[in-house]
């Protein structure tokens, strides 16, 4: 398949995005430039200085609100991709409503507990919707720990083990591989297996 046909089949998808961090920043940032039609983005959060090692922003930017923000860096990069951003906080309420029309749902949470909220919330109230959920991605190196592990409709990318602590910080290289496979795994979904792809 060629990239313009790709693109033709993406432009008439729309991705949701829960979170706007290390995760969501950088796999809003890859649909985009594959030409995702539509992004739904929502973050409550500001960026901080400390952010700055794994998320799509730049220094300038901080103190800003993250949803809006990677809203404008997105624009920059790929113009046609619509992005729809919520800058409020995510909860079992407002989730079924706001991600109501996509096709996918990316989780990008920090918190364990947010993780089981959404997980709760799609499987309820959309159980014909993926989620793809990033699970495992503190420290650096052990690229041979990366899978994708398939629920049905729940996608858990990363490497299951190696959560996020003070002696265990998040960074770029193994935020952004996850991330990458969230992606990547919303492009499986929607344009179907890689029949190029070896195996």
């Amino acid at each position: 398949m060629k990239f313009n046909d790709i693109k033709k089949i993406l432009k008439t998808k729309t991705v949701g995005v829960a979170g706007c961090g290390g995760l969501g920043s950088n796999c809003a940032v890859a649909l985009a430039r594959v030409g995702i039609g539509k992004l739904i983005i929502a973050d409550f959060d500001k960026i901080e200085e400390s952010n700055l090692n794994r998320q799509y922003y730049f220094y300038d930017q901080i103190g800003l609100p993250k949803a809006s923000t990677l809203k404008a860096n997105i624009l920059r990069i790929n113009p046609e991709t619509e992005v729809e951003c919520h800058d409020l906080f995510l909860n079992a309420e407002n989730i079924p409503q706001i991600f109501e029309n996509c096709d996918i749902i990316v989780e990008a949470f920090d918190k364990t507990e947010m993780k089981e909220m959404i997980m709760k919330s799609v499987t309820k109230n959309f159980p014909d919707k993926h989620l793809i959920m990033g699970i495992g991605m503190a420290g650096w190196g052990a690229n041979n720990l990366f899978v994708d592990k398939h629920f049905d409709k729940l996608i858990i990318c990363g490497d299951g083990v190696n959560e996020i602590g003070e002696h265990n910080p998040p960074l770029a290289p193994r935020v952004g591989i996850v991330a990458n496979m969230q992606a990547n795994v919303v492009l499986e979904i929607l344009l179907g297996k890689n029949e190029h792809q070896i195996k």
